[in-house]
């Protein structure tokens, strides 16, 4: 099997804009293709997640990545599959993500000499002319084909800024950059991005004629692996700081049963023929697919060790039901306490496991918290310092537990 053909057998690849073209590229390691991420938060989200993994399949089979980091879009902001306008970040803040993303992804891409490179779009987006910019791209686009991107069309009732308005001549413009400095002929991006995709292909066709247009290649990555992800986007890290490897493991160990087989494809190295035999697996066989994909992508993400820490300790907690020392665990200070108390709504908040008291209340009063496996009946529940030493364990529903421990 090819490698292309790997990829269409895992459910990887929606559309394409030269098959012919894209599969003589890949199959031979001729591709030198890029994957933006703009750097809107400090860490990657599960929502890369699979552009990660098409990166990794590809640099195996041969072919080189270039990582695009979005210093420079990131100025402006991706109006893509969004309803308002996304909050201006400093220059710092941009860079210091950018940092975060680069440490995270070695662990996925092999950078290095005639392997992958990362690159900054802030190292020519930001110097460029715009009156120059105007001139020589503004001439290649037409604003009624813009407004009938998808990317836009779902802005244009809420209100599309201007600034954003010049996102697609951005992306399009690395594209074109990337070709002419790097020899990339091919760019991979999920469906909210095929218009600006195009554009890029298009601006090159315009630029450099139809000879550099032919080598130019889009891929679109089939949208059910990002809307596995799209759910967990702000919750579910990659870093191990904002999300610990044991709640990452059980993020995944408590995936829909519908969507286990196609997460174990798109996402897993596993070798499809042992997946197929999983196809008709059912009740306790699918929980244990579930722990495998937990399992797998765990151990991408943290390493092996981190992995089987997680899955020790799932096993401790779900089916023995005692053993919490790998449990998600915040350290709570004496300041935090009054009179040596402190109420279930501040701990819970304390902890991470309700965003407001409201919530927090809602959430005790449906029944839905646990404290030391005892159901919580009441809002003004206290917690004192001496039950902390000893650790206090918060169950939030059936499957998010936490430990609360006195510093």
């Amino acid at each position: 099997m090819t490698i292309y053909d790997e990829l269409m057998a895992r459910g990887l690849i929606a559309q394409v804009t030269d098959e012919k073209e894209i599969k003589e590229l890949v199959n031979n390691g001729k591709a030198t293709f890029y994957i933006g991420f703009d750097p809107t938060a400090d860490s990657l989200h599960v929502g890369h997640f699979m552009a990660l993994c098409l990166m990794k399949r590809l640099q195996m089979a041969g072919n080189r990545p270039i990582v695009l980091i979005g210093g420079g879009t990131a100025y402006i902001g991706d109006p893509s599959g969004r309803t308002d306008m996304r909050s201006m970040m400093t220059p710092e803040t941009i860079e210091y993500n950018s940092e975060c993303f680069k440490k995270q992804m070695e662990r996925f891409i092999e950078f290095g000499e005639g392997k992958a490179i990362m690159v900054n779009n802030a190292d020519w987006l930001l110097k460029l002319n715009y009156i120059e910019l105007l001139r020589e791209v503004g001439p290649h686009f037409s604003v009624n084909n813009m407004l009938r991107a998808e990317c836009y069309k779902q802005r244009m009732e809420k209100g599309l800024s201007f600034l954003e308005f010049n996102y697609m001549i951005m992306q399009s413009y690395d594209f074109y950059y990337l070709y002419k400095n790097y020899g990339c002929n091919m760019q991979f991006g999920g469906d909210d991005q095929w218009s600006n995709m195009l554009g890029g292909t298009e601006l090159i066709r315009r630029k450099l004629g139809k000879d550099a247009y032919a080598m130019t290649i889009n891929l679109l990555m089939n949208s059910e692996g990002q809307k596995m992800g799209k759910t967990a986007k702000g919750a579910v890290w990659l870093d191990p700081n904002k999300t610990s490897p044991f709640e990452f493991f059980q993020y995944w160990r408590n995936v829909a049963d519908a969507d286990v087989i196609k997460c174990l494809r798109m996402l897993t190295f596993l070798p499809l023929e042992q997946i197929k035999e999983m196809e008709i697996w059912e009740g306790s066989q699918l929980n244990k697919a579930k722990e495998i994909l937990a399992y797998e992508l765990t151990k991408m993400v943290h390493g092996e060790e981190e992995a089987k820490k997680a899955l020790n300790a799932s096993h401790a907690l779900f089916v023995e039901g005692s053993d919490d020392s790998n449990m998600p665990t915040t350290i709570i200070s004496l300041e935090q306490l009054a009179e040596g108390v402190i109420g279930i709504v501040d701990l819970m908040i304390a902890c991470g496991l309700a965003p407001s008291k409201r919530e927090a209340r809602r959430l005790i009063e449906q029944g839905g918290v646990l404290v030391n496996d005892e159901k919580v009946l009441s809002t003004e529940l206290t917690v004192t310092s001496e039950q902390l030493k000893q650790g206090v364990k918060i169950r939030k529903g059936k499957k998010t537990y936490h430990k609360a421990l006195l510093e």
